[in-house]
């Protein structure tokens, strides 16, 4: 999947536009939609959501559960903190790995209210973690 990301990247650097985010953003945002793509191919939806992976995926370097290590950030505290539009919003999203499309079906709100709410949570995680 990483090999097949760096492929995208690669042959759509072109389409790269620093006015809408950074450079990294943009390539963290391809790699996690072919994985996310990668697992719909294979048939990994499951009623409707993507499975996080930690029930397949074991690191050696660290034991902890995706959520012990957004714990240690104090991440789901921060989000826990949100007013709760934004917190369906990130939970659906990075928690359960739900794209934007289904977080807009599964919330009965539009697509576009979704985006809306998103780009506020990040900003909200961005001034917290004083990240750009």
């Amino acid at each position: 999947v990483l090999q097949e990301a760096f492929v995208k990247i690669w042959n759509n650097i072109d389409k790269f536009d620093p006015a809408k985010g950074r450079l990294y953003t943009w390539m963290l945002n391809l790699c996690r939609n072919t994985a996310i793509d990668k697992l719909r191919s294979k048939g990994e939806i499951m009623k409707g959501k993507i499975r996080t992976g930690d029930d397949i995926v074991y690191n050696e370097q660290n034991d902890l559960s995706t959520e012990q290590k957004t714990d240690t950030i104090g991440l789901r505290n921060v989000v826990a903190g949100m007013k709760p539009e934004y917190q369906s919003i990130v939970e659906l999203a990075y928690f359960k790995g739900f794209t934007l499309d289904e977080i807009s079906k599964s919330l009965d709100v539009p697509l576009g209210t979704v985006k809306t709410r998103m780009r506020k949570a990040m900003s909200i995680l961005r001034e917290h973690y004083n990240i750009n």
